[in-house]
């Protein structure tokens, strides 16, 4: 389904406002000569929970990256088409502003080798925030925002690394909100973890909705189906990954327009 459509899928989802948070038109990203994703277009809507599903390699991580520009470190990488934030081209935003704009979480927990503390208060002071009673307002309600408040309050001099994994994703997920962003992106947040630290993150995710956008790259298509609104499918044509549907997440797992869609959502190869 093409992002057209986005105003009769709103009418479904009560979490969402009418209006496209980020909108992608004919977005190709590409490696040397590799075209990995072609022709992307697609509106995420503001507010909501929106997957992407899809098997490895067809190119779900390498858009999660082009939309907030992370794609320009990466060797070769040339990203074609049009992403526009609120309606503005994302290449014409400085990339500190946009990247504080839109954070990224990764698979594997990432917390910096210092202190918990820290891990909040560097992002910050380089964003410029020079008032230390505004950092530290910032960093107890981030730190509340993902529930590990009063899980380390007594020690949030220690080492981050000595943090489970579960609590060190935590912490990296609040680390993007302590710099108080408008979109969320993450990178397949719970495979690294084990069921239960997965759970806990995952409840996080569904808090999240409403206050941000949140784009959410899973492989697990029950977590995709529990806690999104919108699920944008993807799938590998002539070695290129495409786009095939995207749809309210109840359409797209039990009414797919698409046969591709229908197999790989009931777990038959395409």
């Amino acid at each position: 389904m093409n992002a057209t459509s986005l105003g009769d899928l709103i009418e479904t989802q009560a979490c969402c406002e009418p209006k496209a948070h980020l909108s992608l038109s004919n977005v190709s990203v590409r490696y040397g000569a590799d075209t990995v994703l072609s022709q992307v277009s697609l509106d995420i809507p503001r507010g909501c929970i929106t997957a992407l599903i899809g098997p490895s390699g067809c190119g779900k991580t390498s858009l999660l990256c082009s939309l907030n520009r992370l794609s320009e470190h990466l060797p070769d990488c040339q990203v074609g088409g049009e992403i526009l934030l609120d309606g503005l081209n994302i290449a014409s935003i400085d990339a500190l502003n946009l990247r504080r704009r839109i954070g990224m979480i990764f698979q594997r927990p990432n917390p910096f080798p210092f202190s918990i503390h820290r891990n909040l208060d560097l992002p910050l002071r380089e964003h410029g925030v020079r008032d230390k009673a505004e950092r530290e307002r910032r960093i107890e309600i981030a730190l509340r925002d993902v529930g590990l408040w009063d899980e380390i309050a007594e020690r949030l001099h220690s080492p981050a690394l000595r943090l489970s994994g579960g609590q060190q994703q935590r912490l990296c997920i609040a680390r993007a909100l302590v710099l108080e962003p408008e979109i969320l992106l993450m990178d397949e947040p719970c495979s690294a973890l084990d069921p239960l630290s997965a759970s806990v993150v995952e409840e996080l995710i569904k808090r999240l909705s409403g206050r941000y956008t949140v784009i959410i790259v899973t492989h697990n298509l029950a977590q995709a189906r529990r806690i999104a609104n919108y699920t944008a499918f993807f799938w590998t044509r002539e070695q290129q990954g495409r786009l095939i549907e995207f749809g309210a997440c109840q359409q797209v797992f039990e009414q797919p327009q698409d046969a591709l869609t229908a197999a790989y959502v009931a777990g038959r190869s395409g």
